[in-house]
C-alpha cells in the first residue's frame, strides 16, 4: 500500500483559505492512518485483473478512504458516539470543536465523489463508480445504518436486526470497495456478485471483530475509544462474548471457504487479507 499512502500524502484536501485550521482538519484524520482496508480491496482487485489500470484507480481508491473517514468524523461526534479517541489520535471534534468537524466530514462526504469524477477512468465507468458508492454509503446503506444504530440506542434488537443494522453501517462499504474494483477492471456481473456477496458478510466480520475488540482491548491497544458500546445494540451485548467468537469464528471458516472457491486471480488478489484479518479478534 506505499503507493497508495503516497498518493494519499500528496492528494489531501487543498484549499487556500484564511481561516485558521480549516485545511488541517480536512486531512488530520486522513493523515492519523488507519487500516486502509477499503482502498486496498479496491486496489488489490485491479492489480491482479488489470495492473496498468492502477494508477487510474488510485482517485477512486482514495475516494473511498475519504468517504470512510468522514462517516468515522461523523460517528465519533457528541450527537453519535462521543469518542475522544480515532486511528491513536484526538477525535476532530476534540482536537478543533464540533462545528469543525461536522464541516471536515461533510466536506470529505463531497470531495469522495469529486474525485471519482476526476479520475482518468471511462465516463462509464465513473458513473457507475459514482451510483455504487452513493448507493452503498446513503440513505440505502451507512447512513441507514447510522440511523438504525443511534435511534435503538438502549432498545435492544434481536439478531436478525443486528444484522441488518450492522450490514448497512459497516458491510456495505467493505462489499462496494471490492465490486468498485471490479467494475475497474472491467470483470463480469456475476464475478462482482460473488464479491460483492463475500463483502458483506466480511464487513459482518469485521464488525463481530470490532465488537469483540471494544470489549476485550484497551484504548491504547484498539487505538480508539473503546468500552463505548454499553448501550449499543452490539453482538457481544445480545450474545455475550464466548458466543459471539463462536459466531467470528463460523463466518471466518466460512469465508475462507468460498475464498477458495475463487479463481486464481482473486485468490492472489485477497490472500494478503484474508491472513491479516480473517482471525484478528484472535490477536
Amino acid at each position: 500500500m506505499q503507493r497508495f499512502e503516497a498518493y494519499l500524502s500528496r492528494n489531501l484536501p487543498q484549499v487556500s483559505t484564511f481561516h485558521p485550521v480549516y485545511e488541517k482538519a480536512l486531512g488530520a484524520m486522513l493523515q492519523a492512518g488507519g487500516k486502509r482496508f477499503r482502498p486496498m480491496l479496491l486496489l488489490s482487485i485491479v492489480d491482479v485483473y488489470e495492473p496498468m489500470l492502477y494508477d487510474s484507480a488510485l482517485p477512486a481508491a482514495l475516494a473511498l478512504e475519504m468517504f470512510h473517514t468522514y462517516s468515522l468524523i461523523h460517528d465519533d461526534l457528541p450527537a453519535m458516539d462521543n469518542a475522544d479517541l480515532r486511528r491513536g489520535h484526538q477525535t476532530l471534534h476534540k482536537r478543533f470543536d464540533e462545528v469543525t468537524a461536522i464541516l471536515a466530514g461533510d466536506a470529505l462526504n463531497s470531495d469522495a465523489f469529486y474525485l471519482i469524477a476526476k479520475a482518468p477512468l471511462r465516463d462509464d465507468v465513473k458513473i457507475r463508480l459514482v451510483e455504487l458508492l452513493a448507493r452503498d454509503g446513503g440513505s440505502r446503506g451507512m447512513v441507514l445504518g447510522q440511523a438504525i444504530d443511534c435511534y435503538f440506542e438502549n432498545k435492544p434488537l434481536d439478531i436478525g436486526q443486528i444484522k441488518m443494522l450492522h450490514t448497512n453501517k459497516t458491510a456495505k462499504l467493505i462489499a462496494v470497495s471490492l465490486q468498485m474494483g471490479a467494475v475497474i477492471a472491467g470483470l463480469d456481473r456475476e464475478i462482482q456478485d460473488k464479491l460483492y456477496a463475500f463483502g458483506i458478510d466480511l464487513g459482518l466480520l469485521f464488525q463481530i471483530q470490532d465488537d469483540i475488540i471494544d470489549e476485550t482491548q484497551s484504548e491504547e491497544e484498539a487505538g480508539k475509544t473503546t468500552g463505548n458500546d454499553t448501550d449499543k445494540n452490539s453482538f457481544v451485548n445480545l450474545l455475550g462474548l464466548e458466543e459471539t467468537v463462536v459466531q467470528a469464528d463460523t463466518l471466518a471458516k466460512d469465508l475462507q471457504r468460498r475464498f477458495e472457491d475463487f479463481d486464481e486471480k482473486l485468490q492472489i488478489a485477497l490472500q494478503p487479507l484474508m491472513n491479516k484479518y480473517l482471525y484478528r479478534h484472535k490477536g
